[in-house]
């Protein structure tokens, strides 16, 4: 019991990603994320509006299980399975967030200062996960994926523009973190 309460070590994880990645391609299908919004805008009637949903939802209604199981595993890994620790993270970075205004770095998950109900009341919080949203929903869009979609789903069928797209995630990721972030906070 005491292994599931902890984070699953990469040799444990990757092989079962390795696994689901193989049933899907084995039944033809492909994984991400992002396409279940396509889905559910779909599903809500959004191609009376734009000709861009109008697709056929019923092939994808797999993937919207997908997301439900990731919704209720999530909520029974964070209130069933947790042992109540953060994540072990070196004192360093826990020290260069603090600076930076993140005083919950290294005792929780999510930094309090921006996913917390008291950050809904500070226009900053909410402009920045507004704004933030905004970026992530049209690049996954522009990108024809999202990070799941091509990381997982695109480089293990070895496609080419997956590996285009994780190599800008990553510049993006750097760029953010090293240059904007000390801006923004």
């Amino acid at each position: 019991m005491e292994m599931i309460l902890e984070p699953w070590p990469w040799y444990v994880a990757g092989p079962l990603i390795a696994l689901v990645m193989f049933l899907l391609i084995f039944m033809g299908k492909k994984f991400g994320m992002s396409s279940n919004l396509e889905t559910m805008c779909t599903v809500c009637g959004a191609g009376k509006v734009s000709g861009y949903f109008k697709v056929d939802w019923k092939a994808s209604r797999w993937n919207l299980l997908v997301i439900l199981g990731a919704a209720i595993g999530g909520f029974v890994g964070a209130h069933l399975l947790s042992n109540g620790k953060a994540v072990n993270i070196s004192e360093e970075t826990v020290s260069n967030l603090q600076e930076l205004g993140f005083m919950s770095a290294g005792e929780a998950y999510l930094p309090e200062r921006l996913f917390s109900l008291e950050a809904l009341s500070s226009i900053e919080s909410v402009v920045i996960l507004l704004v933030g949203g905004l970026l992530i929903g049209f690049g996954a869009r522009y990108a024809a994926g999202c990070t799941s979609g091509h990381a997982i789903s695109g480089l293990s069928n070895l496609q080419l523009p997956s590996l285009i797209a994780v190599i800008g995630f990553f510049i993006g990721g750097l760029v953010m973190v090293h240059l904007l972030f000390p801006i923004i906070f």
